[in-house]
């Protein structure tokens, strides 16, 4: 009987932290009807070192976000680590993050990977973000990396 009370209660505790971990990136993400990467292929970034869009057809809900690829042998190698493929940040431009803390939007097609991490850029109205990233990136990175723990808590 002990034994029993025991696994419901680990039950219990791993689907109440899924769930409370889900609903956070839910809310401090850059999602869009809980997209995320506003439908592009985590993976492609890495494997094809280009953004390429997702299809809703191949897609799978990963802690709460949805993730869209581009073809089903991605899907299977996002399947095998997916926390390797999410972008930093929660998926806000790096160089805000890093700059001054706060959340902006992206353009998919402005990326970068930096030591197996994936960071994403604005890229709008003659403002390509990234290029201000790489004039200081090692600064800005520390930066970001702080500032996102403040947001993330």
């Amino acid at each position: 009987m002990k034994r029993v009370i025991v696994l419901l209660l680990v039950v219990f505790a791993f689907s109440t932290t899924f769930a409370q971990s889900a609903s956070k990136k839910l809310s401090e993400y850059n999602l869009e009807n809980k997209v995320a990467i506003q439908g592009f292929d985590p993976v492609s970034y890495f494997k094809q070192n280009k953004a390429m869009k997702g299809r809703k057809e191949i897609s799978i809900t990963y802690d709460g976000v949805m993730y869209q690829f581009s073809s089903t042998a991605n899907k299977e190698i996002f399947l095998k680590n997916p926390a390797s493929f999410e972008p930093q940040y929660g998926g806000w431009c790096a160089y805000a993050m890093g700059s001054a803390g706060e959340k902006v939007e992206i353009n998919p097609e402005t990326f970068k990977v930096i030591d197996g991490k994936l960071y994403l850029f604005y890229n709008a109205y003659f403002n390509n973000t990234l290029k201000s990233w790489n004039k200081d990136e090692t600064s800005l990175k520390v930066k970001a990396d702080a500032n996102w723990k403040k947001i993330k808590k």
